[in-house]
């Protein structure tokens, strides 16, 4: 017989089957990183850190190469992908374009520094200087969503008075970091927005050590200041344990499987640690801040 007590019973237990179907395990675990690299070169990177992951949270744990940074956040907000690897200022975008995510832990570089920066590039053997002399040439950034291929790069030339897209000859999204500098070796643009961490860490001494390009040939004329370091977010919908798990796998990468761990960043970082996203609403607030200078 139903009635209105029996009727609020079968909801609840509708509702609560409903819950323990949304937070159930995924088969596969799908990791997508933004680009920064080649796809190849990230997934000799990240193949073995991928089935430690696998070996830790008991589910296997596939690696997504993005094409862009845009990928990445629409593919986590739509929920297809589970753990996002981001730059600062895509994770905010993520946040602000509505992913239910949470970012659980940040890379540190050597020495416990907990950020990074945005540099600009030229060749070694050119005129410029230092920005004010790259007037009319053409400029090198990274992609829409690259905190140090475009976000804080933009927010620095405003702080000079610059409008990139009036001031340079031309500006160009190159589409990952590597891309950004063979541009610059190749003479595609004049200068070029990259991150650096210390004089043995970046993008550029990552491709010096392959062999790609010669250290020699470029030279820094911009710093920026210091960047909160990069997180990585998984899905909300997440099952709670799943989510521990993810979350102590990083976190004692460095001991577990230290070699796993080093070949990430070529053994330049030390040990992930725990965020939160008030680590990043500075850079929603930058964010917002370059949304409004594109309006202008």
């Amino acid at each position: 017989m139903l009635n209105r007590r029996n009727l609020i019973a079968i909801a609840a237990a509708v509702l609560a089957t409903g819950a323990q179907a949304q937070n159930a395990a995924p088969k596969e675990l799908v990791f997508a990183v933004v680009p920064a690299e080649n796809a190849g070169m990230v997934a000799d990177r990240y193949k073995e850190f991928l089935d430690y992951l696998s070996k830790e949270t008991g589910v296997k744990v596939t690696l997504r190469v993005a094409a862009d940074y845009a990928a990445v956040i629409e593919g986590q907000r739509a929920g297809q992908i589970h753990l996002g690897y981001y730059g600062p200022a895509s994770y905010a975008r993520a946040r602000m374009n509505g992913a239910k995510i949470t970012p659980f832990v940040t890379e540190t570089a050597k020495g416990g520094v907990r950020g990074y920066y945005a540099v600009v590039y030229v060749k070694a053997n050119s005129p410029f200087n230092k920005i004010e002399d790259l007037k009319g040439k053409n400029f090198g950034l990274v992609d829409p969503n690259s905190t140090s291929g475009n976000v804080v790069p933009r927010f620095a030339l405003d702080k000079m008075g610059i409008n990139p897209e009036n001031y340079f000859g031309k500006v160009v999204y190159t589409g990952s970091h590597v891309n950004a500098v063979m541009a610059l070796n190749q003479g595609t643009v004049d200068a070029a927005a990259n991150w650096w961490n210390n004089d043995e860490d970046s993008e550029l001494m990552r491709m010096v050590n392959k062999g790609m390009v010669k250290k020699s040939d470029f030279r820094m004329i911009f710093k920026s200041d210091l960047i909160p370091a990069s997180p990585v977010a998984y899905l909300d919908s997440l099952p709670a344990d799943l989510k521990v798990k993810i979350e102590q796998a990083f976190l004692q990468a460095h001991t577990k499987n230290k070699s796993a761990f080093d070949k990430l960043s070529d053994g330049k970082n030390d040990p992930f640690v725990k965020v939160t996203h008030a680590d990043f609403e500075p850079v929603v607030a930058m964010n917002k801040f370059v949304d409004n200078l594109r309006k202008k």
